[in-house]
């Protein structure tokens, strides 16, 4: 899938020596945006990324920062949740026609505003499980129940106040 590659560019982009943060971020923006509709939250995760040069406390003697490797590490981990979602779900369709289905993406976005990335791989590793639908719902229940005590209704609500179903449920 040509989406994967692309994104999969990007994080090889992160390790190259003459790396520019806000060039990465720029082009990674324009190309989730394509992706994943111009709204979608892995967006907004990586117009948050800053690295402060003026630091100099993040600084070691060699001139480098491990505050830098964060940020590379961050862009990394919404990637690779950018292409795990793509693996799992697909392309998804920018356009909400919901007439009989549900849009998917209303789901991804409740579960990337609540999670954290290793927690969204996890629950997604549950659903890709091949299990039959009984154990994927133990497991599910027990993964959330994992997870901050508000975690699984904090998704629920994200799901029905996104305003891509409004007028839509009937």
């Amino acid at each position: 899938m040509k989406e994967i590659k692309l994104l999969e560019e990007q994080i090889k982009k992160l390790d190259e020596k003459d790396f520019d943060l806000d060039a990465w971020k720029q082009y990674t923006i324009v190309l989730l945006a394509r992706i994943f509709g111009d709204n979608n939250q892995k967006i907004k995760q990586i117009e948050k990324i800053e690295y402060d040069h003026s630091s100099w406390a993040l600084r070691d003697t060699s001139g480098s920062s491990s505050y830098l490797d964060t940020c590379k590490k961050l862009g990394k981990e919404i990637l690779t949740a950018s292409i795990d979602e793509l693996e799992t779900f697909g392309i998804p369709d920018k356009k909400v026609t919901t007439t009989g289905s549900f849009p998917v993406e209303v789901i991804v976005t409740a579960l990337e505003d609540e999670l954290k990335v290793s927690q969204f791989k996890e629950i997604i590793s549950i659903i890709n499980s091949g299990s039959d639908r009984d154990v994927k719902i133990k497991e599910l229940a027990n993964k959330l129940k994992s997870f901050d005590i508000n975690t699984p209704e904090n998704i629920l609500l994200n799901i029905l106040s996104d305003p891509k179903l409004e007028g839509k449920i009937t």
